[in-house]
């Protein structure tokens, strides 16, 4: 994304009887307050776990500005082992941080963290979405991600190949958890053959269990250098880097990971080797359409309605990229930009006492 990180505020939250220990970064609220997950992870620093908050706070800003959404970018880390370190006195301490931010950040699910975990969470907030179905809640929010990546990609098909459908098509497919294994389905019930790699035994064995057909690879080394039409990165973020366009034979990278760019330059790089990419934070806003919509009362079919028009989003991106001669990324950061500036611009407008 163009520019330098310009954050409005970020809290460090700790809570030393509970073990919590956390970072709220709120990167912007020009079109609302501010959504994003929370992610449990045992970083190795703190200087990775603020690194790591800073940039995905920011995608969240320009992912709910392209997903249409009156929302600002948010996110939040909390620094541990969520198998071994997370318990109930902890959540409920980090949503007592979060209610004393007054509702400019609304939290959600991500890595390390479920639809559970917000549950305990709302119970000493009400700035919580993603929460389980039973507490009236949108549910496990991996299944709009997946099925937005999967817009995405047909976008991305239809720009290269001239069809949406992905049938015939090779997809390699790196990380198969929560996005990942959702996104296979779809992918097999299109007619994809799909490969696989994940360093999760039991993810992969999952997959293998639904789609015994499905191609397993050791790692996203010979992942990306397999014949491959399509390389979806659906793990953690960083996975194209130097080396890794240097090796990809895909003709499409669009996964469901956050921040795939490893670095600037990155996505030029991509363009020079005739890869298309799509934009990350635009194809993998699927799910916080879906948990967007839980703060007027959820409704699936409302919300997977929103989800489908990322596969004009998508196609839009493309023709602006092309029309300006910039890679997607920028076109897409561009619009981002503009819609945070001219719509965040009338919330300016004087409306009386």
């Amino acid at each position: 994304m163009s520019g330098q990180a310009k954050h409005e505020q970020v809290v460090f939250c700790s809570d030393e009887r509970s073990g919590l220990y956390a970072i709220i970064a709120i990167y912007n609220t020009a079109l609302g307050p501010a959504l994003g997950g929370t992610r449990f992870y045992p970083y190795e620093s703190e200087q990775a776990a603020l690194a790591d908050v800073l940039n995905l706070s920011r995608a969240m800003a320009y992912k709910n500005a392209l997903a249409g959404l009156d929302l600002g970018g948010g996110k939040a880390v909390i620094i541990g082992d969520p198998d071994r370190d997370k318990n109930e006195a902890m959540l409920r301490a980090y949503g007592r941080f979060i209610h004393s931010l007054g509702g400019r950040y609304l939290t959600a699910c991500d890595v390390g963290t479920y639809s559970e975990d917000m549950d305990l969470v709302a119970r000493e907030t009400p700035y919580v979405t993603g929460r389980t179905v039973a507490h009236g809640g949108a549910g496990d929010s991996s299944i709009l991600t997946a099925f937005g990546v999967f817009q995405g990609m047909r976008a991305a098909a239809e720009h290269s190949f001239g069809t949406p459908s992905l049938r015939g098509r090779r997809v390699g497919v790196e990380g198969v958890g929560k996005v990942g294994h959702r996104l296979v389905d779809l992918l097999v019930e299109d007619g994809a053959e799909v490969v696989i790699c994940d360093v999760s035994e039991q993810a992969v064995e999952r997959v293998r269990q639904r789609h015994p057909q499905v191609e397993v690879v050791a790692d996203q080394v010979e992942l990306t250098g397999a014949d491959i039409d399509v390389y979806a990165p659906c793990a953690l973020g960083g996975a194209l880097d130097d080396d890794t366009v240097l090796r990809l034979r895909a003709t499409i990278v669009c996964g469901g990971a956050n921040n795939q760019l490893a670095h600037p330059g990155v996505e030029k790089r991509l363009a020079d080797r005739g890869i298309l990419y799509a934009p990350d934070y635009v194809v993998n806003s699927g799910g916080v359409i879906q948990v967007a919509d839980e703060i007027g009362g959820f409704d699936m079919d409302r919300a997977r309605a929103k989800a489908t028009k990322i596969y004009a989003t998508t196609l839009k991106i493309f023709a602006t990229a092309a029309e300006d001669g910039v890679p997607p990324a920028v076109a897409a950061d561009r619009l981002a930009e503009r819609r945070m500036s001219e719509v965040g611009r009338i919330r300016g407008i004087w409306l009386g006492r």
